[in-house]
This record gives structure tokens, C-alpha cells and sequence, in this order.
């Protein structure tokens, strides 16, 4: 426990330390990187809560990071066409408040996980995992075929949202706002997998009899497990889009779940940090292996082979011992 404990400090100063030497070597593109690896990161933490924690596989958890793009872009072309979001019964102005847009996408994809969970949380194993899948390929679709935003061709936003206090056009600026978003998200989700909840909720995965003999409901665990998974994986969906200035159809993709679950088992299924090391591991690999070939995807599914035959702990299980878990 007390050399996970190092670990997950070490991965945690590693994001901002690539950040700042970024910095000094007036290197912008590296720090763009490390900020997208930490929203990536952010996303799967997000999943990992109800994969990891709930036992949940959800090959939908897209539909959540799409959410939350689609909340960031509508919002602001809104406001930079200066043309309100007339929906009949009310007119949503447009912004460019990232603190507003931030709350929106939270919204939005919590009520989105709420109504897909009540559905697909009636069933389990493949059926949940399908359920899941079916819903991200009809969110999918269904922006494809919506042209007031893009349709196919997505949408670009041609500057970045604010922030009081940051210029977030500055790199390292946008950076040091992300990497606080993941520190917060990842201080809650610790105190969240300690809490009695988070107790419940595990022995929900391993015993569900046992829960329900303590009075309490395996389902409404579960439920609210996927809500706030959906919530985080939706706040990362707005951070990306906001980081590209640009939303796609391609963020509700099934490809994109799969990378979600792709971090969380390099890093470490259950684990806090996990998720951080996976991503930031992808984001690295994508960079130094895309370069080489087209065809890095082939070294990253050897990597992830040996990891699930080998390091059944992912690499933080690897290198903490068998025995430590949750940071």
C-alpha cells in the first residue's frame, strides 16, 4: 500500500513536471500534449468508478464525453454567431463561460447516465455491455445526420472558452486549469471509493446477496455509480472539445469507449491512479509510435496483450506488489 501510495504521487507530479519543462524549453505542442493526456485521463477516471469500483462494462461511456463536446460546441457557436438557442418552450442564450458550459455538460450527461443506467442496469454481463454500445452508436448516428451542427463534419469553435483569471489561449495556462479539474475529480473519487458508498458498492461487484442483506439495493448502487461515472467522463468530453475547439460525431464512437476501457486496464482496473497512467502511457505511445507507422495500434494491442496475460494489476499493480491496492 505504501509503494502504490508513492507511485500515485510520482504519476501524479509526472503531468505538470513534463508541463513546466515544456515551458522552459518553449516546447507548446508537448504541453498540449500533457493536456490532453490529463483530460483523457479525467474521462477514464470518470469510467473507471463504474468499471473498476461497480464492475460495470460499459462500452457506451462515449455517449457521456460526446455529451459533454456537444454541450461545449453548441453553447459556444452559439455565442459566436450571437443567434440564441431557440427550443420553443425557452431561448438558451450562447457563452463562452467555461464555468457555465462546465456545469451544462455535467448536467446534461448525469441526466443522460441516469436514464441509460435505469435501462441498461436491469440487465448485466454482455446484455449490459450491448445495451451500452447500442446507445452510443444511436448517439452516434444521430449527430452524423444533425447538420445544424455540423453534421459529419463536426463543428469548430475558432476561439477557446474563458476562464476568470486565465488566458486559457496560453498552453500552459489551459493546462494548469485541466490538471486542477483532475486533481479535484481524483481527491473526490478517493474519498468516494473510502466512503461507505464506495464500500457498498464493491461488495455490490463481488456479493450482491450480501448487500441486499444489509437492507441496502444493489441496482440503486450501481445507478448512482454510473450517474456521477457519466458526469466526470461528460465534464472531460467539454475540456476536450474546448482543447481542440472543435466536436465530431467521432466523440460518441464505440472506438472511443474502447480507449476509455484501453487506459483503465494499462494502468490498472480499481486503482485510483490507473487511469492516469493509462492515458498519459496512450498519449505517449500514440506520439512516439505514429511517427514510426501507421500501424502503431498493432504495438499497442502487444503492449496491452502482455499487460492482461502478465500484469494482471495493469503497470501499477506491476510495479506495487501484488499485494497494495486503491491508492
Amino acid at each position: 500500500m505504501q509503494r502504490e501510495a508513492v507511485l500515485n504521487t510520482l504519476v501524479f507530479l509526472a503531468l505538470p513536471a513534463v508541463a513546466v519543462i515544456a515551458l522552459v524549453l518553449d516546447e507548446p505542442f508537448t504541453i498540449t500534449l500533457a493536456t490532453r493526456a490529463a483530460i483523457l485521463a479525467l474521462a477514464a477516471v470518470g469510467l473507471n468508478l463504474a468499471l473498476g469500483l461497480g464492475g460495470l462494462v460499459s462500452l457506451g461511456h462515449a455517449v457521456f464525453f460526446g455529451l459533454g463536446g456537444y454541450a461545449m460546441g453548441i453553447l459556444a457557436s452559439h455565442a459566436q454567431s450571437y443567434a440564441p438557442l431557440d427550443l420553443g418552450l425557452f431561448v438558451i442564450e450562447g457563452t463562452k463561460s467555461m464555468p457555465v458550459i462546465w456545469l451544462t455538460a455535467v448536467f446534461v450527461s448525469a441526466l443522460a447516465a441516469l436514464l441509460i443506467g435505469l435501462l441498461a442496469l436491469r440487465t448485466a454481463g454482455v446484455y449490459f455491455i450491448m445495451i451500452t454500445l447500442a446507445f452510443g452508436q444511436m448517439f452516434y448516428y444521430f449527430t452524423i445526420s444533425w447538420p445544424a451542427y455540423g453534421g459529419e463534419d463536426g463543428l469548430s469553435i475558432y476561439v477557446r472558452n474563458s476562464f476568470p483569471g486565465f488566458n486559457t489561449l496560453d498552453p500552459i495556462q489551459f493546462f494548469g486549469l485541466v490538471f486542477a479539474v483532475l486533481a479535484a475529480v481524483l481527491l473526490i473519487m478517493g474519498r468516494l471509493e473510502r466512503s461507505p458508498f464506495g464500500l457498498a458498492l464493491g461488495t455490490a461487484r463481488q456479493n450482491a446477496a450480501r448487500v441486499e442483506t444489509v437492507g441496502l439495493s444493489p441496482f440503486h448502487l450501481r445507478l448512482v455509480a454510473f450517474v456521477i461515472s457519466g458526469a466526470v467522463t461528460g465534464l472531460a468530453g467539454a475540456l476536450f472539445a474546448d482543447l481542440n475547439r472543435f466536436v465530431s460525431p467521432t466523440m460518441f464512437s464505440w472506438q472511443m469507449s474502447g480507449e476509455f476501457i484501453v487506459f483503465i486496464v494499462l494502468g490498472g482496473i480499481g486503482r485510483l491512479f490507473g487511469p492516469v497512467v493509462g492515458a498519459c502511457l496512450f498519449v505517449l505511445l500514440e506520439h512516439l509510435l505514429s511517427g514510426v507507422s501507421e500501424f502503431w495500434l498493432i504495438y499497442l494491442g502487444a503492449i496491452l496483450l502482455f499487460v492482461v496475460l502478465f500484469a494482471r494489476g495493469g503497470v501499477i499493480g506491476a510495479l506495487a506488489g501484488r499485494g497494495a491496492h486503491h491508492g
